[in-house]
């Protein structure tokens, strides 16, 4: 028997469908989507064109997609990261451009030019994609000059292709305190999974985005073999070992992303999501 495709994961529809699942679901037309990117620093992705529908995910500013359809304001889409499909804003979304870096600390800030002191048009988290035109600097601060206007401070970015070395553990943890949010994946607000998700691709692991994906992502493990790096899964959440002994996780108890000990947390959570469903080392 043929399993029911995603709808977050695959684009199909009564009436279009993406051109890659021609025989595997039934559409009025398939297409192959035209290429666009995001264009504002934080875009909300939402499994129906109504901005009152709660978000599944969001989409940083230069990642690329593929628009299936535009309708009532809405553009129907695919995130070429990650995969996921769903409906934003068509005003959120512009002509395709090559990036050359990536932000790599959580939050920066976007001048309208190379002086600090001015106030800034626009916040970019961690992940964003720009396109860098020059470098200018102003009391010994080095920016790089975007092709889109505006300076972002130079150390807070990397060339594309450079790593946050590869301890997404260290990553993570640079997140700490930052608010928690279902459906986030920035640095102004993130939920479990976008945390695992964003950590990784720092370092150049790609992560499935939701924790029902990743429960399925690298090797089982035992408890007794939990170290750094490992995640640990409850129906619906998912959290990072800092240690053998310390989970790193965003969370609806401190509305944050906190740390605490893992027997604490399994105690904690267990009245209301019973035991954990897994534990597995990232490949």
């Amino acid at each position: 028997m043929t399993l029911p495709l995603d709808r977050r994961l695959h684009a199909f529809r009564p009436d279009l469908a993406d051109d890659t699942l021609k025989g595997q679901v039934e559409a009025e037309r398939f297409i192959a989507g035209v290429p666009a990117r995001v264009i504002v620093p934080v875009a909300p992705l939402r499994p129906a064109p109504d901005p009152a529908h709660g978000i599944d995910t969001q989409l940083l500013l230069g990642e690329t997609v593929r628009v299936f359809d535009r309708a009532g304001g809405f553009a129907w889409l695919q995130s070429d990261h990650d995969g996921y499909v769903g409906y934003m804003p068509e005003a959120m979304l512009g002509e395709p451009q090559a990036a050359t870096h990536v932000i790599c600390v959580p939050r920066t800030f976007v001048y309208p030019q190379a002086e600090l002191r001015m106030v800034p048009q626009a916040a970019l988290s961690m992940g964003s994609l720009v396109a860098v035109t020059g470098e200018a600097e102003t009391r010994g601060t080095r920016y790089l000059l975007l092709a889109d206007g505006g300076a972002v401070i130079a150390r807070h970015c990397l060339p594309s292709g450079q790593m946050l070395g590869d301890d997404y553990v260290a990553v993570a943890q640079t997140f700490l305190e930052t608010p928690y949010l279902w459906g986030g994946r920035s640095g102004f607000g993130i939920d479990c999974s976008g945390l695992v998700q964003l950590s990784m691709r720092m370092v150049g692991k790609h992560a499935p985005r939701d924790s029902d994906m990743q429960a399925s992502f690298g090797t089982e493990i035992a408890r007794e073999e939990l170290r750094r790096g490992d995640l640990v899964f409850w129906k619906g959440h998912v959290g990072l070992m800092e240690d053998d002994q310390t989970l790193l996780h965003a969370n609806g108890h401190t509305m944050t992303v906190g740390r605490e000990n893992l027997d604490a947390a399994i105690e904690r959570i267990g009245w209301l999501y019973d035991r954990p469903t897994g534990y597995r080392r990232p490949a």
